[in-house]
């Protein structure tokens, strides 16, 4: 494996000058200091996502995506091709936009295997590493993408095209996908491994109608190419699966990617005091403020679909209908968080909707949040455990915290029925990030995870009266490391006495919000 200051060396000279280089544009820090926009610089380039020649508010110089240089991807791939014999190949095809009636498109979301290797945020587009040799500097980075075409672009928006592809994304060889039937079939058939997951999609079941609708490759009527069919018929291949390969490599965050989820998580986080502020009257509009906030903020969007469940409707986990009022003898569970840079953060609280909690969610809310403090002091690599281990400790746990409360069944505790999930999940690009690594491994420095106890008691005379029809839910963002750990949601307040004081007289401090350059205050 190459060490940096080689991997730098290694570079091509365009990737060099795609950190290293003077730029000509105003600095980050000299567009901050303006007080007025006005009289805009039109850059020169043309491409299909921000840079920092044309959005220098977002990205800082070197960075092909906010908060990640051009050499760590560099470095991603360099390691991916660490686990590839040689005369082997790694193809990723990217993600096509997707409709959900007619012309009505959802907003892209690109194959995240693809992106954390490239940077590449573009539809209808493929990765190939080609290690042609055991040398890890003869490893060939190649593009396949849509071509610069004025119509569309006039239509769609810009493209990178292939000729960017190669000068800003640093692919050694990149052709576009009209070329793609030949391109892919050659490279193929000089390899011997190769390495590729079929495509799965939950809209459509067949995986080969799925990719051939963006994949036909040799763009004729007749033909109904598609990478797959062209393994198949490439003779006697050794393929392989590469999913979980990335997954390893995505599993453990660098320090770029968790100062990223660290800023997702404070702006994230600092939303949600604010909303302890107010006085809603029904779930749409909480949900409304909390997307506003995350985006005014400096995240990009909400992270997922968020829960907005008041009463009873927090007894289902994945609420997401928020369309209900708001009761002041209630309680609101909220499950939602920005994201930035492609990056997640992963937030629930749960508060009283009046501002104060009555004696019985108070008993109920210390039970859960003392669950999610004993499991959250677990978090460090030097103890081993997994995050099975861990969510095992929080049954335990809350055997402990309910025969506290009163709850008479304690002891044969119902974890399917008021404790239905995990403990946790791993986070990054994903929300529920590489589900492929598994749960009972012990947890290692740099991987992000949640811990997210909940408890639900159902309308059932077995609980105490004053118990139903309750769901609480109290989620953070935790970063694993050797000896310990960070939490980077720390500013969603979720202590009693800190939301009552929060519901009663407001944030104590500025909440910045920061729409022109959202990383500029990672810490």
């Amino acid at each position: 494996m190459l060490n940096a200051s080689r991997l730098v060396n290694a570079l091509p000279s365009r990737a060099l000058c795609a950190f290293m280089s003077k730029r000509t544009v105003s600095s980050a820090s000299q567009l901050r200091s303006q007080t007025r926009f006005c009289n805009r610089s039109r850059p020169i380039l043309s491409t299909g996502q921000p840079l920092f020649e044309t959005r220098p508010e977002l990205l800082r110089p070197g960075e092909l995506t906010p908060g990640i240089t051009a050499l760590e991807y560099f470095e991603r791939r360099a390691k991916l091709a660490a686990h590839l014999p040689a005369k082997s190949c790694a193809i990723i095809a990217g993600a096509q936009v997707k409709y959900a009636s007619g012309p009505v498109f959802y907003p892209f979301q690109q194959n995240n295997d693809l992106f954390y290797l490239t940077g590449w945020n573009e539809p209808d587009s493929v990765m190939i590493l080609e290690k042609p040799t055991s040398n890890i500097e003869d490893v060939v980075f190649h593009l396949i993408v849509p071509p610069k075409d004025t119509f569309s672009e006039q239509w769609e928006g810009e493209r990178t095209g292939a000729e960017g592809a190669c000068e800003i994304f640093n692919a050694d060889e990149s052709t576009d996908t009209r070329q793609s039937s030949v391109y892919i079939t050659k490279i193929i058939n000089r390899n011997e491994n190769i390495y590729f997951d079929k495509p799965q999609d939950k809209i459509n079941s067949s995986a080969e109608a799925f990719f051939g609708s963006f994949f036909s490759i040799s763009h004729s009527p007749a033909s109904a190419d598609t990478i797959t069919s062209v393994i198949k018929n490439s003779g006697k291949k050794h393929v392989r699966k590469l999913k979980s390969i990335i997954a390893d490599l995505r599993s453990i965050k660098s320090p770029a990617e968790i100062r990223i989820m660290r800023r997702a998580g404070q702006i994230s986080g600092r939303a949600f005091n604010q909303a302890y502020a107010k006085r809603f009257r029904n779930e749409r509009t909480l949900q409304s403020f909390l997307d506003y906030k995350f985006v005014a903020g400096g995240c990009d969007k909400s992270a997922y679909i968020p829960v907005v469940a008041s009463g009873s409707n927090a007894l289902c986990i994945h609420y997401t209908r928020n369309d209900d009022i708001l009761y002041d003898d209630e309680m609101v569970l909220v499950d939602a968080s920005g994201s930035l840079g492609g990056y997640s953060s992963d937030i629930s609280r749960t508060w009283p909707v009046s501002g104060k909690f009555s004696a019985a969610q108070k008993d109920l809310y210390e039970a859960v949040l003392n669950v999610q403090r004993k499991c959250i002091s677990l978090c460090s690599a030097s103890n081993m455990y997994s995050l099975n281990d861990i969510h095992e400790k929080s049954i335990t746990f809350f055997k402990e915290e309910l025969k506290n409360v009163g709850v008479p069944s304690y002891q044969n505790f119902d974890v399917s029925r008021i404790y239905p999930h995990y403990i946790g999940h791993n986070l990054g690009l994903d929300v529920h990030d590489v589900p492929q690594i598994s749960r009972f491994a012990p947890l290692r420095a740099g991987q992000v995870i949640t811990i997210e106890p909940g408890i639900y008691i159902p309308d059932d005379q077995k609980y105490p009266s004053y118990f139903r029809n309750i769901g609480i839910r109290i989620e953070d963002d935790i970063a694993i490391g050797t000896d310990g750990h960070t939490n980077l949601t720390v500013e969603a307040a979720k202590e009693v006495i800190d939301i009552e004081n929060i519901a009663q007289h407001g944030v104590s401090t500025v909440i910045e919000e920061d729409e022109v350059s959202p990383l500029k205050n990672v810490n």
